[in-house]
């Protein structure tokens, strides 16, 4: 029986690649954003149904994770990719600044994995897989408060990782570099190509490159890896 995946912001950029390829590999997806519909601006919607969550908030991922459950069965693949920025530097930012990007970057993994872990626990399998970022390990400018939120996301997967690892669960992070979506739209030309300049592989990523490593760690077989953090950034920020 296919499994059942979870994609949080999984209607548009790297969350609707992660869907995409895990609808390819044969599981049943279900797609969690704010607005509950593929966007209007978007290529057409994916075979997956979506159900509308605001995931800073701990009642709705609770109310929406039932949904999903009563539709398509235990959740056993949770992607959390939802996320936003709000950048400024910090002598510049707003209290509302931080407090988005904390709430909905790093707040969402405790509401998110808190209504599935238990259950994964006591069925002997699951897989949560948290999108990380280049700029959570080495920092950016104007991003204080998305590189802590970042940051926050891989040490919340190393503490989950070891509290699961005896029950079948894994916890891994994947940390992007910069990919080309729409969070990128807005950066003049002349700043995208030195962003690319200093890629060693030459290009901006893809969401497939990122929905491809998730689809790797989503898989039965990857049981003996957790709380590792996949670098998927053409080579431009290496940790050994």
């Amino acid at each position: 029986m296919a499994r059942v995946a979870l994609v949080t912001g999984g209607t548009r950029g790297i969350g609707r690649a992660v869907a995409a390829r895990l609808l390819q590999d044969g599981f049943k997806v279900a797609v969690l954003c704010r607005s509950g519909r593929w966007g209007e601006d978007e290529p057409a919607g994916l075979d997956a149904p979506v159900f509308a969550c605001d995931v800073a908030a701990f009642d709705a991922c609770a109310a929406a994770v039932a949904q999903v459950e009563a539709q398509l069965g235990p959740v056993e693949v949770l992607v959390n990719d939802a996320g936003v920025t709000a950048d400024a530097a910090l002598h510049k930012m707003s209290r509302e600044q931080w407090r988005q990007v904390l709430s909905v970057d790093l707040d969402s993994m405790f509401n998110m994995c808190r209504q599935v872990v238990g259950g994964m626990r006591d069925r002997g399998f699951g897989r949560i897989i948290n999108i990380a970022s280049i700029n959570g390990q080495k920092g950016q400018f104007g991003q204080t408060n998305y590189s802590a939120a970042k940051a926050g996301v891989v040490g919340f997967t190393k503490a989950l990782a070891l509290e699961t690892a005896r029950k079948g669960v894994t916890a891994n992070a994947v940390a992007p570099g910069y990919i080309a979506t729409r969070m990128l739209a807005d950066v003049p030309k002349p700043v995208l190509d030195e962003i690319v300049q200093d890629i060693p592989v030459g290009r901006l990523g893809r969401p497939e490159d990122v929905a491809r490593a998730v689809s790797f760690l989503a898989a039965d077989d990857a049981d003996f890896i957790t709380g590792a953090v996949l670098a998927v950034n053409g080579g431009q920020y290496m940790v050994g």
